[in-house]
């Protein structure tokens, strides 16, 4: 299971989740260990849930054109979608404050 650590407003949380699972579906589903993770739609066109990859991100696929439409300038930053991604590695994100 892919470890995930999660950093937010000072804090870090951490924790697992199944082979190609999706942190906002599980938040979703409150399947999810850390609250503070902030999502909208699901579907990559609000952008609530950007993260900047800390870690393993190397072992994500290519952004896809909802990522490329949504974060623009911001992917060479580092950032994701949380929505668009399915976890089969461990990773460290860290989401904005705001």
């Amino acid at each position: 299971m892919p470890k995930v650590t999660f950093h937010k407003a000072g804090e870090v949380h951490e924790g697992e989740v199944p082979e190609k699972g999706n942190l906002v579906v599980r938040a979703g589903i409150r399947k999810y260990p850390w609250p503070h993770l902030r999502y909208g739609c699901g579907m990559g066109k609000c952008g609530k849930c950007a993260c900047r990859v800390l870690a393993g991100g190397d072992a994500l696929p290519e952004p896809n054109w909802k990522e490329v439409k949504q974060l623009g300038e911001r992917i060479s930053e580092g950032y994701r979608l949380m929505c668009q991604l399915w976890l089969e590695h461990d990773i460290t994100l860290e989401q904005d404050a705001a």
